[in-house]
């Protein structure tokens, strides 16, 4: 099944990072890959609790919180031993859920608190690459909002409450821009091509969005790839970090792919540009 697939490479990712603990001396590199597994963790426990249905099988290893351990934390209102962001991103998150019943909004709120936390981490490493490697991330993720966003005919306003802080080009600008204005903003970095591929199907029913997609995942690729020929430093061990992880997401695709049926020229469609 689906479950039993994202949690054996859960699992896989969950190893590496056990394996390059005492290797790194700086956790905030290998914390920079590991937030979003707890935020993913933080989504379930919530809404699980909200359904009144058990959280356990969705919940994912490879974070700084082992998940049954949070699991129980969270049951016994007893978030002591994760980070203050972590803890008041599940504290508004379950309290706007339970006013709102909007799964959407508390979505927002882990995302924007999971984002601020990847780049406290980049911060805290002092690192310029990484720094750089997150603020491309959070680019991404906002021209994926503006894109859908403008598919949706959403107005400005609901774009601003989707749009994370922290990145190359500024969230007032892309919240004013129309679809096609969106190639203009990112025409300078990496996200150019992509960029470009998203005002092209901004408009409601204007085609599928996995070429665009697509293109932003192999953006970020290419942000990594460039300082693969640096032979020491932190960019070997957040070069062999992102191809662990982009090698387990090529399985994920085509597994998933197998699961539900796919073609194999529709997979390969899917598949992102290799790290190498």
């Amino acid at each position: 099944s689906g479950t039993a697939l994202e949690k054996m490479l859960a699992s896989a990712q969950a190893e590496v990072f056990q394996d390059l603990r005492s290797a790194v001396p700086d956790p905030n590199l290998i914390d920079v890959f590991r937030i979003k597994y707890d935020y993913h963790n933080a989504k379930v426990l919530i809404k699980a609790a909200a359904r009144g249905v058990e959280p356990g099988p969705l919940l994912l290893g490879g974070g700084r919180y082992d998940p049954e351990a949070l699991l129980d934390a969270y049951r016994r209102d007893d978030l002591r031993d994760v980070s203050e962001p972590f803890r008041q991103a599940m504290a508004r998150a379950q309290e706007t859920l339970a006013s709102t019943g909007d799964p959407q909004l508390c979505d927002l709120i882990l995302d924007r608190a999971c984002y601020e936390e990847l780049t406290l981490a980049a911060q805290a490493s002092g690192s310029e690459f990484i720094q750089g490697y997150v603020k491309l991330l959070i680019d991404a993720v906002n021209l994926r909002s503006a894109v859908r966003c403008a598919r949706l005919g959403k107005e400005a306003d609901f774009l601003s409450r989707a749009l994370l802080p922290g990145g190359n080009v500024e969230t007032g600008a892309l919240a004013a821009a129309r679809g096609e204005e969106l190639g203009e903003l990112f025409r300078s970095g990496l996200l150019a091509e992509a960029a470009q591929a998203g005002a092209a199907v901004s408009a409601p029913g204007s085609g599928p969005l996995t070429e665009f997609e697509k293109l932003c995942d192999d953006a970020v690729t290419a942000y990594l790839a460039a300082a693969r020929r640096i032979p020491f430093g932190e960019q070997t061990v957040v070069g062999y970090l992102y191809a662990r992880e982009a090698e387990l997401t090529a399985i994920r695709t085509i597994l998933n792919g197998r699961l539900a049926g796919l073609d194999g020229s529709v997979i390969r469609q899917r598949l992102r540009e290799p790290y190498a």
